[in-house]
């Protein structure tokens, strides 16, 4: 992968969306974007009171992150979003075609443990499930790489870079 690309940073809450997108942002030269900050005060709202979100709370969401990501088409960019569904990425590609997906994952212990230690986020580990059963994982046709979260930040990082440099360029329609 050579030519800027907008990349987003994906997985369940607590996989290190937030921790990982900025390194890779900053390894590639490209600003980076929390998806959170994209939320509206709602959908916080929710979330902190531990209801999960319906696709109906998160499509105003996906179109801003989709709109940010159309924006810094060509000149690239990280942002870091949820997008647990495969019907949640189509939607983001239609506003940002070429968008490529680094799918943060781990076991539900790792993550519930990181969950557990974090301090200043709204997301409690008890919507973790509805994560987990929510996830559609990145299909063969979606560009994109899985990347494990086990260990430090930095080797999570060096991962994703070694996997983002190894996929095929697009080719032209």
């Amino acid at each position: 992968m050579n030519t800027p690309h907008v990349v987003v940073v994906m997985g369940v809450a607590g996989t290190g969306k937030t921790t990982i997108g900025p390194l890779l942002a900053a390894r590639l030269g490209v600003p980076y974007a929390e998806g959170d900050d994209f939320h509206p005060a709602a959908n916080i709202a929710k979330m902190t009171a531990g209801i999960p979100l319906t696709d109906e709370d998160r499509w105003p969401w996906l179109d801003a992150i989709g709109d940010w990501a159309d924006g810094r088409a060509g000149l690239g960019g990280v942002v870091s979003c949820s997008a647990l569904k495969r019907s949640y990425r189509d939607r983001l590609r239609a506003a940002a075609p070429g968008l490529v997906f680094v799918h943060l994952t781990g076991s539900r212990e790792l993550i519930a443990d990181r969950m557990a230690h974090r301090q200043g986020h709204f997301m409690p580990t008890a919507l973790l499930d509805s994560q987990f059963a929510t996830l559609q994982p990145l299909e063969r046709d979606e560009a994109g790489v899985d990347v494990d979260v086990e260990g430090s930040p930095e080797q999570i990082a060096e991962r994703a870079m070694t996997a983002l440099a190894a996929l095929p360029e697009p080719t032209a329609p």
